[in-house]
């Protein structure tokens, strides 16, 4: 008896017909079992078999993260340098790191600088300057009255600076640099 069902079993296994005869037994098997243990009920169509599409917020509600109110406009106190001129200065000192020492760089940074980066760049070796001159005008985009980032294009990059003017006086508070 066990050889017959081999050979059986073999001759079954070894052409496509049984196989695919196989598998549409197995199939038709996990189909019962499934509505044998189902209620019956089948579950409600996901859309109202419309052509129109479904709506389910209200069109009115406005939940995005982009405003419609125009940016802010940074604040400075008057007789004080504008955000970009102060970029523009900053980069400027910044790239000039040719034949200097790093106490004379940083001296040349330190008017457009927050104490806090300056205590960052105290020490920092100016021949790392990836970047030789500045090439374009700053770019601006306002965060809010006091708070500016600012991209300036290098010959080899774009240096970003996070300013800062809590008094209206505007400083380079944090620097970035993206090579080209």
């Amino acid at each position: 008896m066990p050889r017959l069902i081999e050979r059986g079993l073999n001759g079954i296994f070894r052409s496509r017909w049984g196989v695919a005869l196989v598998i549409v037994a197995i199939v038709l098997a996990v189909v019962g079992i499934g509505r044998l243990f189902s209620d019956g009920t089948a579950a409600p169509p996901l859309g109202n078999n419309s052509a129109a599409p479904v709506i389910s917020v209200d069109p009115s509600d406005n939940d995005s993260v982009v405003s419609s109110d125009p940016p802010p406009t940074p604040r400075t106190s008057p007789g004080r340098a504008q955000p970009e001129a102060v970029a523009y200065a900053f980069a400027s000192a910044w790239v000039d790191h040719e034949g200097v020492t790093a106490d004379k760089w940083l001296t040349r940074l330190q008017p457009n600088a927050t104490q806090e980066l300056t205590s960052q760049l105290r020490g920092v070796d100016p021949a790392g300057v990836p970047a030789d001159r500045v090439i374009g005008r700053p770019n601006l985009v306002a965060v809010n009255e006091s708070m500016v980032n600012a991209t300036v294009t290098m010959d080899t990059g774009k240096l970003g600076l996070s300013m800062v003017a809590p008094d209206g006086s505007w400083l380079v508070d944090g620097i970035d640099w993206e090579p080209a």
